[in-house]
């Protein structure tokens, strides 16, 4: 039993009534925000695990 498009349209909107699309804005600018910080991260850290690697098997 799973949720139709015309559910989550009512529910989409509820969600705008409650909250506003001002704030679910902020919201959306944060999560993306915190998303691409993470991709960053583990770019950065993969990168340094190979960069360590080649350390160990040049030593």
């Amino acid at each position: 039993m799973g949720f139709s498009i015309p559910h989550l349209l009512v529910v989409l909107v509820i969600v705008l009534l409650v909250f506003g699309t001002k704030r679910l804005k902020n919201m959306g600018e944060d999560l993306g925000g915190a998303i691409k910080g993470f991709k960053k991260a583990v770019k950065d850290g993969e990168e340094s695990a190979v960069e360590s690697k080649s350390e160990k098997d040049t030593d």
